[in-house]
């Protein structure tokens, strides 16, 4: 079966580069689409508390049949749980939902300036890692100051920052800071919440290829070299996502895709997002 490659983070920790996005399903949902995806040849699997579906996604690794060192498991810490004490509430609550002693990787979700706390609860996740309760810690949604914050108070870089990009949406002086830092992007709405499907690029790179428009941005963002995680849940969008690992592009292709940046942001701007 085919494997999706493998990203070294600077802890010496590698993550899946293709995995599952279970944002907005329900537990059944979650449950479905993770033994779905592991049917598929996923290993990756990426939760959060606030979406409410660890408990489906855990049933899932616990029927799943394999081994708990073969899944990449990735939950997050939600912005009412920042500081040290509610942050080690959470990650207990997560664990617990995921019937795991520990998860691969922790994420906070979201910096939440305004709040002032998330560079104490990144010092919290750092312990957390201490104590084995994940092996990689990290963050979300993440700008370069936030970034900055975290690494001059405690010297340790995230050694993931999960943010929104897609064709039509590349913050590219995150991106480029990210690398500076030793810090893997990983990208959330990789298809632009499915609008970039409708490029018309990205249409004629499509049939030029074979392939669907979105593995035609599956396959761009992993030679870019981030981590990407489709959300989908149904089975056979799931195996044809994975396909994209199966895909091709060229040099021009991929800086036609370089080339459609617009700004085009769906989700929320993380300098004002409150708790």
């Amino acid at each position: 079966m085919t494997s999706a490659p493998l990203k070294k983070l600077n802890d010496g920790t590698q993550i899946p580069q293709l995995g599952l996005g279970v944002f907005q399903l329900d537990n059944d949902a979650a449950h479905r689409a993770t033994l779905a995806a592991f049917e598929a040849g996923y290993r990756h699997v990426d939760t959060a508390a606030i979406y409410r579906n660890e408990v489906g996604v855990g049933r899932a690794i616990a029927e799943s049949g394999l081994s708990r060192d073969e899944i990449f498991v990735t939950t997050k810490l939600w912005n009412k749980a920042q500081g040290r004490e509610n942050a080690r509430v959470g990650i207990s609550r997560s664990l617990e939902k995921l019937g795991l002693d520990s998860v691969d990787l922790y994420l906070i979700h979201w910096p939440c300036p305004a709040a002032g706390r998330y560079a104490e609860t990144w010092e919290q996740m750092i312990d957390f890692r201490s104590e084995g309760l994940t092996r990689s810690i990290g963050v979300s949604n993440f700008l370069p100051e936030h970034l900055d914050t975290i690494v001059d108070e405690t010297g340790i870089a995230p050694s993931v920052n999960q943010i929104e990009l897609h064709p039509t949406f590349q913050p590219d002086d995150l991106i480029n800071h990210c690398s500076d830092l030793g810090v893997v992007v990983e990208c959330w709405s990789p298809l632009g919440q499915a609008a970039d499907l409708e490029h018309p690029e990205i249409l004629a790179i499509a049939e030029t290829t074979g392939a669907t428009a979105a593995q035609v941005i599956i396959r761009w963002h992993l030679n870019r070299g981030f981590v990407v995680i489709p959300k989908s849940a149904n089975p056979e969008r799931i195996r044809s996502n994975f396909a994209a690992l199966d895909v091709t592009l060229s040099s021009g292709q991929m800086e036609t895709i370089d080339g459609l940046n617009a700004g085009n942001r769906v989700g929320a701007d993380p300098a004002t997002v409150e708790p």
